[in-house]
């Protein structure tokens, strides 16, 4: 995105992208269709917003929806077994990889670490993901309201105090559009459409009483769309609309941090999947291109084309229902968050109050992660029919030479993602045709 919309098409300037990417990333739910729906709506309003966000999704939600196709049809061959027993060491090798460049990101000093390793103690002992990341977000924000220390200070005073005289000029948020002046836009000087000092769009110096009817209209919208799922479909469709929706207001720093609650909702709770699908369906979504968030369509596919509720449907209708319900859930908050909060978040990203809650939240994340990739080890390295996992009698030896193969081309070596899964993949074929598994 950075080399079409910056260097080639020179749509966005380079600090204008990164303060956009800089806005999605503390923003929960897929950064990469937050930031095209950002840059539309920074280029062309509400229109700009729409298209982008929907058409950066489109091609990833139709091969996702085909391949989920596959999957249930085809997914108990002998042939797409051997593809996925190489693929899925590849992905724990992804999981470790991402929870590796997190904590360098996040865990910076000795305060975040320490946060980090607390999550990882609560999930252990039986803590849910919700609590582990409110707890974290109330950490930060004590820490802001009682620390001394400048480097848990976040941005500068001068900042701090530029933006309180914006917000406290007058009660409300109403004063934000004197801090975003209008004026055409077009070509600036340094031959961007968007340059560092074009201000956002007319929309976005609205008032507060504009953001309450975007969020109004979004809440409606959704609304009529779930009470539609209630009264015209089975009952697993409207459960699950209700859970990815939650589970897109609670995607911190990527995809993988919710997958545990994922794991803990529809393998153990609901009983939606299998253990073995979930882990699949992670796997598949790995090669497909678009944001990992498309994972959750997936997932909603499989556990729609299989539910005994749905099966007045044929297969292929009743998983598209699933995938098509759990794609709203998951990018249409994107959407509202975008075109309501971006005026707001332009002026309040950097105040500490805000930062050092994300912040928190940003370490208890690798601690997720983390124990995301004990989960995987477990059900991958030890594939036990019992669950029996941490013995070396029961370790399967050729995923964990996989697994440790792909760690050191990924980490060592900075093989990309998509090579690592093509070697591991070759060596599953392999493996599974000697019959080593």
């Amino acid at each position: 995105m950075q080399h079409e919309l910056v260097i080639k098409r020179r749509w966005i300037s380079p600090g204008r992208f990164n303060h956009a990417l800089n806005f999605c990333m503390i923003l929960p739910g897929p950064e990469s269709q937050q930031l095209a729906t950002y840059i539309g709506w920074l280029m062309h309003g509400v229109k700009g917003a729409l298209f982008a966000g929907i058409l950066v999704i489109l091609p990833s939600l139709a091969i996702t929806m085909l391949l989920a196709g596959l999957y249930v049809h085809y997914g108990h061959m002998v042939e797409i077994q051997a593809l996925l027993y190489g693929l899925k060491p590849a992905v724990l090798a992804i999981v470790l990889a991402a929870t590796v460049r997190l904590a360098n990101r996040a865990l910076v000093g000795r305060v975040w670490i320490a946060i980090a390793v607390g999550a990882f103690l609560l999930l252990q002992l039986g803590g849910s993901f919700v609590f582990t990341l409110a707890l974290a977000g109330l950490i930060g924000w004590l820490m802001f309201l009682f620390t001394t220390q400048p480097a848990l200070q976040g941005p500068s005073s001068r900042l701090q105090a530029a933006l309180s005289r914006v917000l406290m000029a007058k009660p409300g948020i109403s004063r934000l559009r004197s801090s975003f002046p209008l004026q055409a836009f077009g070509p600036s000087d340094d031959g961007y459409f968007v340059s560092d000092d074009t201000p956002p769009p007319s929309q976005g110096s609205y008032s507060r009483n504009q953001i309450g009817i975007t969020v109004g209209i979004a809440v409606a919208l959704f609304s009529t769309f779930y009470g539609a799922i209630l009264v015209y479909l089975p009952g697993i469709l409207a459960d699950m609309a209700g859970f990815f929706i939650k589970v897109s207001l609670l995607t911190f720093s990527g995809a993988y941090s919710v997958m545990p609650y994922l794991f803990d909702t529809m393998v153990t709770e609901k009983q939606w999947l299998t253990t073995g699908q979930l882990i699949d369906s992670i796997a598949l979504a790995e090669v497909t291109p678009g944001p990992l968030a498309i994972v959750n369509v997936f997932l909603g596919f499989i556990a729609a084309a299989q539910h005994t509720s749905l099966t007045a449907f044929p297969i292929i209708v009743a998983g598209s229902l699933g995938a098509l319900v759990v794609a709203v859930a998951t990018f249409f908050p994107s959407f509202v968050f975008v075109m309501a909060g971006g005026p707001v978040i332009e002026a309040t990203r950097k105040i500490p109050s805000w930062s050092l809650p994300l912040h928190a939240i940003s370490a208890a994340v690798v601690a997720i992660m983390a124990d995301l990739s004990l989960i995987f080890s477990r059900y991958i390295l030890w594939p036990t029919p019992t669950g029996e996992w941490g013995s070396v009698g029961t370790l399967d030896l050729v995923a964990g030479l996989i697994a440790g193969l792909a760690i050191i081309l990924m980490l060592q070596f900075r093989m990309g993602m998509i090579i690592t899964m093509l070697i591991c993949i070759s060596l599953g074929v392999v493996a599974s045709a000697l019959g080593l598994p």
